[in-house]
């Protein structure tokens, strides 16, 4: 999973939604000082976003009908009533910054049905002592404007819903200046309207110990400046950064986020996810990619706005002299598979505006990753159309049907009616961040793997039905097909035996 799978060198409800047109985040006194989102500079396409950790809305000022009132004057007293209380309580959090007991593993254990509402200016914080604040795997909990901080999760934990149960409602929160991740997800749980800014690790980490995470709904948050720990450097190749994280999510709506500035990519979906629809969001100024959809199937990316990301992390392969088209929107083993059951049965990337961004689309394939192969950085997981992986073993997998279920294919990808926009002197590059490309790298390893050779890459490239077409490039843009050392031209790129972008058009000075 992450950086380190990668392995490409051969020879290695309904909400406030505001324009995007003002500054970002807000900082409070002892936070880092925030970034600020700024609108694009040649008139992209104005796109709604979700603008929430600059004025977040007000929890109400007095209690509830029947809720249990929370002072904030007690240490541990919101944890103790909610041990006290039957299922189905509702909790309002009185205004001021509300403790739990000074032991790290002090926490909030909901029951059934538990809701937790902050009256204006309750904050829960956990003082750099508490790991966790709300745990346990009670269904049905609900958590609205509260601001819940000072956390300190271990790596790959989160810190609300910390147990990943199903059928949370987070809504109007701000989870912020945490370790870790700010929040887990389970089975239907809906993230919606929220500040996650500035946590160490994720914004949002989506997953479930033994089981896939279901009907996810992420709509309308602002997703900012996470993996302040710097997880990539402490632990060089982990792919465990980025605003959002998804694991083997069946099924989830990404729509009408704000998500930028993050240290990392901005939303990355890795290992066995399924039936995505990332839609109407605002990705800007990542450090890495906007989005990675990685060893994954079936997914709708429509109608986003993706400004000035990777320039970051695209410079800094592009500075070590690697030639591989590190892109903005990456596709590394992921792609369209009508055996499994979701709202499409290929991965579709139309009506986007990518605008200065370091490269646009990379569609990959590592020809040595596979199930039960070394080179498979996901350990211990295979495709969605064979379990086990111990069944990818030579004889069998040199002959079907394993010889195609064995590998997590990049296929079946549909890229069109895109705008993509590239001014050279905007994003500072004299070379390597003007590419788009269809690539894998020439298999090797292990010696017993049946997909030695350019056998992947002439796949990718022109046998599993990847596609550019409709769409408008203003910029001098360059292709590259099969080999990450074949550069093309769009001529080239529309000739044979390519034949991609039919229908587009191209300015090359449009773009600067």
């Amino acid at each position: 999973m992450g950086i380190k799978s990668r392995n490409w060198a051969p020879s290695a409800a309904p909400l406030v939604l505001v324009l995007l047109a003002a500054t970002g985040c807000t900082s409070t006194s002892d936070a880092p000082a925030e970034p600020s989102g700024t609108p694009s500079a040649s008139g992209a396409t104005a796109t709604s976003v979700a603008r929430v950790c600059a004025k977040p809305p007000a929890g109400p000022a007095k209690a509830p009908a029947g809720a249990v009132t929370v002072d904030p004057a007690v240490a541990g007293d919101l944890a103790a009533k909610t041990k006290s209380s039957p299922p189905n309580t509702t909790f309002w959090l009185r205004p001021g910054r509300h403790t739990l007991e000074p032991d790290r593993y002090a926490q909030i254990i909901p029951k059934d049905g538990d809701s937790y509402v902050g009256a204006p200016g309750a904050v829960l914080d956990g003082r750099k002592t508490n790991q966790y604040a709300f745990g346990g795997t009670a269904r049905n909990v609900t958590i609205r404007y509260l601001t819940v901080q000072g956390f300190v999760a271990p790596q790959n934990e989160g810190v609300v819903n910390h147990d990943s149960a199903d059928g949370w409602v987070i809504e109007h929160a701000a989870i912020q200046y945490n370790s870790g991740a700010g929040l887990m997800a389970g089975a239907r749980q809906q993230v919606r309207a929220n500040c996650l800014r500035g946590n160490g690790q994720y914004g949002m980490n989506a997953y479930k110990t033994g089981a896939p995470v279901s009907g996810l709904v992420v709509e309308g948050n602002e997703i900012v400046a996470n993996n302040t720990d710097d997880w990539e450097r402490r632990d060089p190749g982990c792919g465990c950064t980025g605003g959002v994280k998804f694991w083997a999510v069946n099924g989830a709506d990404v729509r009408g986020n704000w998500v930028h500035d993050n240290r990392g990519a901005g939303l990355w979906a890795d290992t066995n996810n399924n039936d995505f629809r990332i839609e109407d969001n605002v990705l800007e100024a990542n450090d890495g990619a906007a989005l990675i959809y990685e060893t994954s199937y079936n997914a709708v990316i429509r109608n986003n706005t993706i400004l000035r990301n990777n320039w970051v992390e695209g410079r800094k392969y592009a500075d070590r002299g690697d030639n591989f088209p590190f892109a903005t929107i990456y596709l590394s083993e992921s792609g369209g598979e009508p055996r499994i059951r979701a709202r499409t049965d290929k991965i579709e990337i139309d009506r986007n505006v990518l605008e200065n961004n370091w490269n646009g689309i990379t569609l990959w394939e590592n020809a040595d990753r596979f199930c039960n192969s070394p080179a498979n950085t996901s350990s211990g997981d295979c495709t969605l159309l064979v379990r086990q992986s111990d069944r990818c073993a030579r004889p069998a997998i040199a002959t079907a049907p394993l010889y195609a279920d064995c590998r997590w294919k990049t296929q079946r990808v549909d890229i069109h009616d895109n705008r993509f926009v590239l001014d050279k002197a905007v994003v500072k590059c004299p070379a390597k961040c003007d590419r788009m490309a269809v690539v894998s790298n020439y298999g090797t390893y292990p010696n017993w793997s049946p997909y030695q050779g350019e056998r992947v890459a002439e796949a990718i490239t022109l046998k599993q039905d990847n596609r550019w077409h409709d769409n408008v490039y203003a910029g001098a843009w360059q292709f590259v097909a099969q080999d990450p050392s074949r550069v093309l031209d769009s001529g080239q790129w529309q000739g044979s035996p390519y034949q991609q972008d039919a229908g587009s058009t191209f300015a090359p000075r449009a773009g600067g």
